[in-house]
């Protein structure tokens, strides 16, 4: 093989907004590469399969499926730890160094963007928040709600609020932080350092498969579907198993994870079955809707329609031309 200095040079990812397909994907694509002599190590980037203990609801690969590939960023914090976006491009950084010390191919799959952002651009350097300051606001939600808090944010930072709906608590907490640590709104730190068309077009020469069903229908059935599995796969029982954890509470972020917010919230009594089901899957389609729209915005992006026949088999195809043209 051969490389650029930079180990991100040639990087394969696939990616896609949740349910689209991507695991399966990944594992065609590692046995199709197997056949060809060459060996594949999945990264993954998604900001949920980093927790351990967390398996049911993120549909995390089973232990069986990473017996047969490698896997990295996987079950590497508990769930009352801390986990960036910052983090994760330092640490592909070095796991990609590794992989291709080993003769092998890396590839990344997985649907949480900023990670991805975070990787080929870099962050805004937004303040670190503080434990105080974190916990104030989180305090502050239990009193009156999320959609109060969303309000809130809205009277201070109109331009983030609309972006984001009243059930991204997560995201909410944290533009609410940075006004607290400085004065200044999240609009404001984004704006000096905007997402650079140029550089996702043609700084690393990456390789970016994403799959983007056309009949948004599609995606919302297979949405259902997985969350109708994961229930019968007992996740309440998983989330009852991590909320009996000491360190473990409901304003961690791995805990605002679409899905385990709206099982706890129903676990707790706040909500109905029948709510919970509602919800869980209402933030579930409204995340599919915000990884499209940050995939749109990346023009380097070679498109898919997961809902095809063929589309599975023509995307092994690019993927394999790229692997075999990195390997010249």
């Amino acid at each position: 093989m051969t490389f650029s200095e930079h180990p991100l040079e040639n990087i394969l990812a696939i990616v896609g907004p949740t349910a689209s397909g991507k695991s399966t994907l990944s594992f065609d694509l590692v046995n199709a590469a197997l056949l060809k002599g060459h060996t594949i190590e999945l990264i993954s980037m998604d900001s949920a399969l980093v927790y351990r203990g967390m398996d049911i609801g993120t549909a995390k690969p089973s232990t069986t499926e990473q017996a047969q590939v490698r896997h990295h960023g996987i079950d590497i914090r508990d769930p009352w730890q801390s986990y960036s976006a910052a983090q994760f491009a330092k640490d592909v950084i070095i796991w990609v160094k590794e992989i291709r010390q080993r003769g092998h191919y890396p590839v990344i799959v997985g649907g949480t963007m900023l990670y991805w952002r975070s990787l080929m651009q870099g962050l805004t350097d937004l303040p670190a928040s503080t434990p105080e300051v974190r916990e104030k606001i989180a305090l502050e939600a239990r009193l009156v709600g999320w959609d109060a808090m969303h309000q809130r944010l809205q009277s201070i930072d109109p331009d983030t609020a609309l972006r984001l709906p009243p059930g991204d608590t997560q995201r909410i907490s944290r533009a609410l932080e940075v006004f607290a640590m400085t004065g200044q709104t999240m609009s404001s730190f984004l704006a000096k350092n905007p997402y650079s068309t140029s550089r996702d077009d043609a700084s690393f020469r990456h390789r970016l498969i994403s799959l983007e069903p056309q009949d948004r229908g599609w995606l919302h059935q297979r949405i259902e579907e997985r969350f109708n599995a994961m229930l019968k796969n007992h996740f309440l029982v998983e989330v009852e198993h991590l909320l009996a954890q000491e360190n473990i509470h409901p304003d961690l972020p791995s805990m605002r994870a679409v899905g385990y917010r709206q099982a706890i919230s129903y676990l707790a009594g706040e909500i109905t079955e029948a709510e919970f089901i509602q919800s869980g899957l209402a933030a579930s389609r409204q995340l599919g809707k915000r990884q499209l729209t940050w995939l749109r915005a990346m023009p380097s992006r070679q498109t898919f329609d997961p809902s095809t026949r063929q589309f599975a088999q023509n995307a092994i195809d690019l993927c394999l031309q790229h692997i075999d043209a990195t390997a010249k």
